[in-house]
């Protein structure tokens, strides 16, 4: 993604929410928050879910043809962990763009918020890699004002101490330091900066902040509370066709009464209710299900907490037909009744029917 940054931040916890010495704009649409395109900081320990998330027009017309577009301008220090908010921001939900130039901030913008546009949750990075085309990232702003874009901008910095130590660390080279004089790109890079960090609605400091906590910080912002932080992705599959590569847990339900040998259910999936019923008639497979949906209980929470996004539980029998089939549909819904976000895939479901008609052994 960002090739300057230079490793996740440090264990810790601060932050701060604002340029000290800019009054926050009040009276608006949004409390006090300020208006789109506007220098005023986020006061500290302002609810920013509503203005942060809202997609606001800041008062100017859209034309005809035009939708609301929620727009994140990520930028800061390199080393002060702009990577890993742009990868919470995707996990957001948004449509990300690394290093973009800043001339092409407005038409990219207009392109976004065209009526047939798939997305209107967007988040660029842009920062001193641009070169000279850096130059122009303030007046890229100002042409977003014109066209009434409501945008953010998050500005994310670390002490001197702090981006020395995480470069040493990864050995990477600064961008305004190509002859390896560290401290003095650092300095360099603050000073070009300045413009942005006066513009800034949200001021982070990194410096204590370890990655998980950035990521939560980056979902307080801008996740809302209706945003699912974890995804889970069940997968039902044949042993015989081989175990999911992306399998972060796998379970074994080939002990359980196969369906295959009942002449009528042979020919059906796990989706049919007659298999279900078939499949859940047994205490064994009754048994089975309450805990895995204890254990998916105690263990997507703990996910949750180490900032984990996608976990993937794999089901198998042996062919990916029935029992797998049924188990995990069950565990959808209960994750579902949970609250949390689930993708189901039956994996070998359409290959092991076919290899039946073709008169293979399920």
């Amino acid at each position: 993604m960002e090739g300057t940054e230079a490793g996740p931040p440090v264990a810790g916890a601060a932050g701060t929410d604002g340029d000290p010495g800019r009054p926050a704009a009040s009276g608006g649409p949004h409390g006090d928050l300020p208006a789109a395109g506007t220098g005023a900081a986020v006061p500290a320990g302002a609810s920013c879910g509503e203005g942060l998330g809202a997609g606001h027009e800041g008062g100017h017309h859209r034309p005809a043809g035009e939708r609301d577009l929620q727009l994140v301008v990520v930028t800061g220090l390199s080393g002060a962990g702009k990577t890993q908010a742009i990868h919470a921001l995707e996990d957001l939900g948004f449509f990300c763009v690394d290093n973009l130039p800043p001339a092409l901030l407005a038409p990219f913008a207009a392109l976004c918020r065209q009526a047939d546009s798939p997305v209107r949750r967007v988040a660029v990075v842009m920062d001193v890699r641009g070169g000279d085309w850096f130059d122009q990232a303030v007046e890229a702003l100002q042409d977003l004002d014109r066209a009434g874009v409501f945008y953010r901008i998050v500005f994310l910095e670390a002490s001197e101490e702090t981006l020395v130590k995480r470069f040493k660390e990864t050995r990477r080279r600064h961008p305004l330091a190509p002859q390896g004089r560290l401290l003095e790109g650092i300095r360099a890079e603050r000073q070009r900066l300045g413009a942005l960090r006066g513009r800034a609605h949200v001021i982070l400091d990194t410096s204590e902040l370890s990655p998980r906590q950035l990521r939560e910080r980056i979902a307080q912002l801008w996740g809302g509370p209706e945003t699912p932080r974890l995804i889970a992705h069940l997968v039902s599959f044949g042993f015989r066709y081989g175990l999911p590569a992306d399998a972060d847990l796998v379970f074994d339900v080939r002990f359980l009464p196969n369906p295959h040998y009942v002449p009528d259910l042979q020919p059906l999936t796990g989706t049919d209710d007659r298999v279900r019923e078939y499949v859940l008639r047994w205490p064994s497979a009754r048994r089975l299900l309450d805990k895995l949906q204890d254990l998916l209980d105690f263990l997507l929470p703990q996910y949750i907490n180490e900032g984990k996004t996608q976990l993937t539980v794999a089901v198998g029998c042996t062919g990916g037909q029935h029992r797998s089939v049924v188990i995990t549909e069950a565990l959808a819904a209960h994750l579902r009744n949970q609250g949390h976000r689930v993708l189901v895939e039956h994996r070998d479901v359409e290959r092991s029917v076919a290899e039946r008609a073709r008169g293979k052994r399920g």
